[in-house]
């Protein structure tokens, strides 16, 4: 099991975050959350990614606060500044990890719906990141100068998503060619997180949908990249 840990942001001020630790680290991972909060699915999340052999650390962006109730999901996400939250808050777990020199010394971001939209950002802000993998979100396409991503992205999309529109999906995509990304994007048929074993039974809202089968094939292909990338 993982840990509560502090870390610093690049201004200097102190963020907790969950800790899950590899037992034979190849690399480290930023995970970021979704606009629930650092709750117990996300944390299990971190868990899978240390037993892969990514050290992973969550952010704590919403400061010990998490829900279960959309509204007040809503509410909570719309009170984030997401340029702070990429450019302090992530990068400073990205810095975290670099200084534990964690096996290759490699260390990528990841994020789900809001963190997904998170992790383009930090693909923008945070230079000292080597690799990201977006899972269904991204942010206002007028955000992304995707002329600063030096790192390669995989993105996993949902063509049913009723969170984010595949239509904007291809905008982005369109902006990462022409700036010559390195990017390997993957589409599902599929809904709104599709990856988190939450949304299903009476407790989902309406737009999302779990699926084991594309959920398993995401994370093989993410584990892959992550491999190839930061081991």
């Amino acid at each position: 099991m993982g840990k509560t840990i502090e870390f610093k942001r690049p201004d200097g001020k102190a963020v907790h975050g969950y800790l899950a630790e590899a037992e034979a680290p190849v690399g480290a991972v930023v995970v970021i959350q979704e606009w629930w909060g650092l709750n117990e699915q996300i944390r299990g999340v971190a868990e899978r990614f240390a037993n892969a052999g990514f050290t992973a650390l969550v952010p704590d962006l919403y400061r010990g606060k998490s829900t279960v109730e959309a509204e007040e999901a809503h509410h909570l996400m719309d009170g984030l500044n997401f340029g702070e939250a990429a450019s302090q808050d992530v990068r400073g777990a990205v810095q975290y990890l670099k200084a534990a020199k964690l096996g290759s010394g490699k260390v990528g971001v990841t994020g789900f719906c809001m963190g997904g939209a998170l992790t383009v950002l930090a693909s923008t802000m945070v230079p000292e990141a080597d690799a990201g993998v977006v899972w269904y979100g991204y942010p206002p396409l007028e955000y992304v100068d995707a002329s600063k991503i030096g790192m390669p992205l995989m993105a996993h999309w949902a063509t049913q998503d009723g969170a984010f529109a595949i239509a904007g999906v291809d905008a982005l995509e369109a902006k990462l060619k022409e700036a010559k990304v390195r990017y390997e994007g993957h589409r599902y048929l599929a809904h709104h997180a599709f990856a988190n074993e939450d949304a299903q039974g009476r407790h989902r809202i309406a737009i999302t949908q779990y699926d084991a089968a594309w959920a398993q094939l995401a994370y093989d292909r993410t584990m892959r990249f992550f491999g190839l990338e930061l081991g």
